[in-house]
This record gives C-alpha cells, sequence and structure tokens, in this order.
C-alpha cells in the first residue's frame, strides 16, 4: 500500500540523469514536489505518461511544485530516454540499493523488481499531500495530477 496522505514523506538522496544528487530534503520549506514512480525507461505506458507531464510541465510550474520522475533505472538510461524525449525535469535513478526509495514509498513491486505507477504530491513541509497510484498496465490520466495540485492549494 503506498503512504497516504497525512504521512511524512520518507527522505531520500538519488541522483538524476545527469549525476546530480538530489534529495527530498532540499525542497522542504522551499517548495512542494511531485514524485512521479514509474516501471522502466523506454516502455510505453511509461513514455506516453511522462511526454504527457512534459506537455503540461506548465500546470506543475504554475503551482511552484517541482516535478520529479523515479525509476530503478540507471542514471544513464534515464539520461538517454530525458534525451531522446526532450523531458526537462529531473528524473531518478533509484538503482542501488535496488527500489530502495520506491519501497519506502510502498511503491515498489518486488516481485517484478520495478516501482509501480505511484505519485504522491509533497508539500513545502514535507508531509504527502495527495498520493495515488494505477494497477499495473494503466497509465494514470492527466486530471488525477489537476486534482492532486487542487488539493495542494486547498491545504495551503
Amino acid at each position: 500500500m503506498i503512504l497516504a496522505p497525512g504521512a511524512v514523506a520518507p527522505d531520500f538522496e538519488l541522483v538524476d540523469q545527469h549525476g546530480r544528487t538530489v534529495r527530498l530534503a532540499d525542497f522542504r520549506g522551499a517548495r512542494p514536489a511531485a514524485l512521479v514512480f514509474f516501471p522502466l525507461a523506454f516502455s510505453g505506458i511509461c513514455q506516453g505518461e511522462l511526454c504527457e507531464l512534459r506537455d503540461n510541465v506548465a500546470m506543475f510550474a504554475d503551482n511552484a511544485v517541482e516535478l520529479v520522475g523515479v525509476s530503478v533505472d540507471s542514471k544513464h538510461t534515464l539520461r538517454a530516454w530525458s534525451e531522446a524525449q526532450g523531458y526537462d525535469f529531473p528524473l531518478l535513478a533509484d538503482f542501488w540499493p535496488h527500489g530502495e526509495v520506491a519501497a519506502a514509498y510502498g511503491a515498489f513491486d518486488a516481485e517484478h523488481g520495478i516501482a509501480a505507477r505511484a505519485t504522491f504530491l509533497i508539500g513545502a513541509d514535507g508531509v504527502v499531500v495527495d498520493s495515488f497510484a494505477t494497477p499495473k498496465g494503466e497509465a494514470r490520466p492527466l486530471d488525477r495530477y489537476r486534482e492532486a495540485l487542487a488539493s495542494l492549494r486547498s491545504a495551503a
């Protein structure tokens, strides 16, 4: 079960597709973050989802929310994918220890060794404002992100 609203988001330290270290603590007190866990780079549903987020990144920027993708892929895979698709937001490598951050959020599919499709909107105070997931093989609808962003505005 994924972390529910009201839970304190577990801190983490991962590298992005460019090898830069990203910590959840870096956002605390500064701005909210949307953590978007996805199974694998270069897979059809994941690519469709992240391209849709790329094309609608303004809805996150307009709400001063940092959009961050997370998968068990290596930083090298994530860099190749982000360059091929033009993703301008961080993609974090939860590569080793394998899936440790996804597991901390209740979003690790241990049977398949991948992150589940789960999203967490985390307030600047480090508390989960909204969270949602879809079953394997099902994309998250963009409207659900809009609802999550509205929850953030309501919580403020």
